[in-house]
């Protein structure tokens, strides 16, 4: 049996060469504020996962399974729907409950937050959802910060 390769790993492009080569426009234009953003916030350093996620810091995971493997603490994708969000702890304590109730218009999945733009999102309330996710994978997991 072949060993198991993740789609999404670290790969050599640049954040800031992926964002560049993004057709001109409001996604753009959020993903260059969420990339100085996001590594002011975490205080991390970016790097690109994958074709299109913009990850911060490191963590090693290993399922009840045996599965093991390695993806970011936190980040964003740029895609052409919406911009997503990677809290990777999720969204459902009651704190969070909060938190999303004074975000603004978004959706959510199991880990990812959904919005159209920057600007329907309350950052500073973003900057509460993004350290809090952070910090609780620097408890749970080992963590490398790049």
């Amino acid at each position: 049996m072949a060993k198991y390769e993740p789609k999404t790993k670290v790969t050599t492009v640049t954040p800031k060469d992926f964002i560049a080569a993004m057709e001109d426009g409001t996604r753009k234009t959020d993903a260059e504020m969420l990339l100085k953003w996001m590594s002011k916030v975490t205080g991390l350093k970016p790097k690109m996962w994958g074709p299109s996620i913009i990850g911060f810091g490191r963590y090693a995971y290993t399922y009840e399974s045996g599965h093991s493997g390695e993806m970011c603490l936190t980040g964003f994708s740029p895609r052409k729907a919406n911009m997503v969000v990677y809290v990777l702890p999720g969204y459902t304590s009651a704190e969070m409950t909060d938190r999303l109730a004074r975000l603004g218009k978004h959706k959510t999945g199991q880990s990812c937050l959904y919005f159209g733009s920057l600007d329907k999102i309350d950052m500073g309330v973003l900057a509460e959802i993004v350290t809090d996710g952070v910090a609780h994978m620097r408890k749970k997991y080992q963590v490398w910060d790049a």
